[in-house]
C-alpha cells in the first residue's frame, strides 16, 4: 500500500492525461476523471487516451472514475487540468465535496474569461482556506508522453503544500521545483499565449530567425513590466513559468497557439484556424485580459495590443507588424524601469 497521497486528476485530456500517468508511475494512487464517461471507459480497456494521446501506454496502476463526487471525495490531493473557460464551474461543482485537510492544485494556465480573474482567486473564493497551488512551465504532454526530460515548477503561497505536490510530481525526466509566487507563475503561464501568436504570425509571415528572436525577447520585456505592476517577482518571469515556457511556447510547433499565428501568418482565417487546430485556444481569452490589466495599470504592450486587435479582426497580421516597426526608436530599458 502506498504512502504517498491519494491524488485525483481533473481532465482527462492530453496534459490531464500525461500528469495522471506520471504521479501513477511516481507510486501515487491516482484517479483521473472525465466529462466523458464513455472516453474514460476505454481508457480503461486499452489503456490508452486515444483521442490525445494514442502513442503513451497509461500505467495499470492508473483508476478512473467518471462520477466527479466520487473522485474528489477519494483525494487528498485534487490535480485540476481542464481549459481556464471551464475551471470556474469546476471549483463550484466540488466545492462541497473536498475532504477535510485536502488541497488543490492546478496545472492550467489561463484567466477566468467570465471575471478574467486569477485562478487563484477563484479557488481563495470558493474553498475558503484549502491549500492550493499552480504547476507550469514549459511542458508539452506529447513529451511528457514519451519520457523526454521535463521541468515545471510549483508555486503555493503554503510551501507544505508546494513541496507535497512536487514531491508526488519529481521523477528521473519530471523535474519539479517550488515556489512562492502565485501570481508571478499564473501571468507567465497565461501571457506567454498571447505572446506565442505574435511569433507564429511572424514565423508564418517567414520573417526569419531574427524577427522571432526580437519579438520573444521584447515579448518578456512586456511579461517583466505587467508583472512588476501587478506583484510578480521578476525572478518567477525570467524562470520556468515565465521565459521557459515563453521560449517553448514561441518555438514549439506543438503549441496551439503559435499554430494559430502561424495560420494567421499565412493569411488563414481566424475561424479557419481555430477550426483546423480543433482544440481550445487560450490567446483568444486571455489577450483581453492581458490589455485589461496593461490599462488598469497605464503600461504599454505593443506586441500583446497587436495580438488583441489581429484575434478581434480590426486589422491583418501585416498590418500589426507595419504597426510595430513604424513605432520609434528610443533605449531597450528607460530608466524609470531599472529603479
Amino acid at each position: 500500500m502506498s504512502d504517498r497521497p491519494a491524488v485525483a486528476v481533473l481532465g482527462a485530456g492530453s496534459w490531464g492525461t500525461a500528469l495522471a500517468a506520471v504521479l501513477a508511475r511516481n507510486g501515487a494512487p491516482t484517479t483521473l476523471w472525465g466529462r466523458d464517461a464513455q472516453a474514460l471507459a476505454a481508457m480503461r480497456a486499452s489503456r490508452r487516451n486515444a483521442r490525445y494521446l494514442p502513442e503513451m501506454e497509461l500505467p495499470a496502476s492508473l483508476h478512473y472514475e467518471a462520477d466527479l463526487a466520487t473522485a474528489v471525495r477519494g483525494a487528498q490531493v485534487l490535480l485540476i487540468v481542464t481549459p481556464s473557460h471551464a475551471f470556474a464551474e469546476l471549483i463550484a461543482n466540488i466545492a462541497a465535496d473536498v475532504r477535510q485537510g485536502a488541497g488543490v492544485a492546478w496545472a492550467t494556465k489561463g484567466f477566468d474569461p467570465g471575471s478574467g480573474r486569477f485562478l487563484h482567486e477563484i479557488v481563495a473564493e470558493r474553498l475558503h482556506g484549502v491549500p492550493a497551488a499552480i504547476v507550469t512551465g514549459p511542458s508539452f504532454a506529447r513529451e511528457v508522453a514519451q519520457g523526454l526530460p521535463t521541468a515545471v515548477t510549483v508555486h503555493s503561497a503554503s510551501d507544505a503544500f508546494a513541496h507535497t505536490v512536487a514531491q508526488l510530481l519529481h521523477a528521473t525526466n519530471f523535474r519539479a521545483y517550488t515556489g512562492s509566487d502565485v501570481i508571478g507563475a499564473e501571468l507567465g503561464g497565461a501571457m506567454k499565449n498571447v505572446l506565442a501568436v505574435a511569433t507564429g504570425v511572424a514565423d508564418g509571415m517567414q520573417l526569419g530567425l531574427n524577427a522571432r528572436a526580437g519579438m520573444i525577447t521584447r515579448g518578456l520585456n512586456e511579461m517583466l513590466r505587467l508583472g512588476a505592476a501587478i506583484g510578480a517577482r521578476p525572478e518567477t518571469l525570467m524562470g520556468l513559468a515565465g521565459l521557459g515556457d515563453l521560449v517553448l511556447t514561441c518555438t514549439g510547433d506543438l503549441s496551439r497557439n503559435r499554430r494559430l499565428g502561424l495560420a494567421l501568418g499565412h493569411g488563414t482565417s481566424l475561424k479557419d484556424a481555430v477550426a483546423q487546430i480543433g482544440q481550445v485556444v487560450e490567446s483568444i481569452e486571455t489577450v483581453d485580459t492581458v490589455m485589461r490589466l496593461a490599462n488598469e495599470h497605464d503600461i504599454e504592450l505593443p506586441i500583446s495590443r497587436g495580438v488583441q486587435r489581429v484575434l478581434h479582426e480590426e486589422i491583418t497580421p501585416a498590418e500589426g507588424l507595419r504597426m510595430l516597426l513604424a513605432r520609434e526608436q528610443k533605449p531597450e530599458y528607460p530608466s524609470a524601469q531599472l529603479t
